[in-house]
């Protein structure tokens, strides 16, 4: 059992380069837009341009530079090819470090007229349309409509893993094969729901028994997303540090896309004066701890309870918090009123959820 403690940390507010990119996309936006208009010469009969490619390379080295700015890490796509409106993503690449930056980054967007048409996203979005086209890395030309996907369902851990197959993956190395595979599975899901639904992702060069079409894989996944619909916990048990029962419960499936502005992991420890002989709370101390958890689960999406650690009088509440919402001094507040002793609260920055990892199943 891991109850811990940790130092406080400052809020993690939005970056001033958050603001400067908004700024310095005022001004550009209207070369952007021309760069993306078709020129006179393209007949309706000619392919479509591709998004972005009549961007100019000082204007593409420099959009780079201003998200870049934000972090080092994040990618930027232009959309909205055909009669499409014309849209922005900025995206960590699926890092759970970076969503909630990417998050921040689009509730800062221009919004309304202010938006002149664009649409703004912090991770990519499904686009199912694109599953019928070609895609093109480095030299080769991957046909999409080869795409084959075995589907193994994973019920306990609500995930599906995947197996990805092309014909064409036998010619070229295994870094454009995941490539191929991550594209696909983004555009038939959404980068945020490949991240809460799918496990692993592995490689094939020879079709796999049973495989479907990535159009099919939105049914499957939404067959095992219906059964978690409600919140549901998962409970154990094990042994203090000093060897005394312990009792874990956690939140499952619970998913960092859901709470993106929730950096913020928070352990509010609770002591109660009501034990049995294995320290474990009776009443009236069991009934005061349902109620203290009852007001965290009223924090909406400032913050979300993801584990509780039970034993040796003592009950660890882990939260995941938004550090811009004021949510901190509520949880001081309900910590200073508890009757049954000092209950503390400690805060770190952890915007990866990696504390979460020792109790997933």
């Amino acid at each position: 059992m891991g109850i811990f403690r940790r130092p406080r940390e400052a809020s993690a507010a939005a970056p001033p380069a958050i603001s400067e990119f908004w700024e310095w996309w005022a001004q550009a936006r209207p070369t952007i837009e021309a760069s993306l208009a078709p020129g006179p010469e393209q007949s309706e009969e000619s392919d479509p341009a591709v998004p972005g490619e009549g961007l100019s390379a000082e204007t593409m080295e420099e959009l780079s530079r201003r998200v870049h700015k934000i972090h080092p890490g994040l990618q930027w796509e232009i959309g909205g090819a055909d009669d499409r409106n014309p849209s922005l993503t900025v995206t960590g690449g699926g890092d759970p470090e970076l969503r909630g930056l990417t998050e921040r980054w689009a509730r800062s967007a221009p919004t309304g007229s202010a938006a002149s048409g664009w649409s703004f996203h912090p991770s990519r979005q499904a686009d199912p349309e694109m599953l019928g086209q070609d895609l093109i890395l480095g030299d080769h030309e991957f046909d999409l409509e080869y795409v084959r996907l075995g589907m193994r369902a994973d019920a306990d851990r609500a995930r599906v893993h995947i197996t990805a197959y092309h014909p064409d993956f036998l010619f070229v190395s295994e870094e454009q094969q995941l490539q191929v595979a991550l594209n696909v599975l983004h555009w038939a899901l959404g980068e945020d729901d490949v991240a809460r639904w799918v496990g692993e992702i592995t490689i094939a060069t020879e079709a796999p028994i049973d495989s479907l079409p990535p159009s099919m894989l939105s049914a499957v996944v939404e067959q095992i997303s219906e059964p978690f619909a409600e919140p549901a916990w998962l409970t154990g048990e094990g042994r203090t540090p000093r060897g005394h029962p312990a009792r874990l419960g956690a939140r499952f499936p619970l998913h960092r896309q859901d709470y993106p502005l929730c950096d913020l992991h928070v352990a509010i420890s609770v002591p109660y004066a009501n034990s049995n002989p294995d320290r474990l709370p009776v009443e009236p101390s069991s009934g005061a701890l349902r109620a203290f958890e009852k007001k965290l689960a009223k924090l909406g999406d400032r913050a979300v309870l993801a584990v509780r650690e039970t034993g040796d009088g003592l009950r660890v509440f882990h939260l995941y918090a938004d550090p811009d919402s004021g949510v901190i001094s509520e949880l001081d507040q309900l910590a200073a009123g508890w009757p049954e002793g000092k209950a503390k609260v400690a805060s770190t920055n952890d915007p990866g959820w990696r504390a979460l990892a020792p109790y997933q199943p």
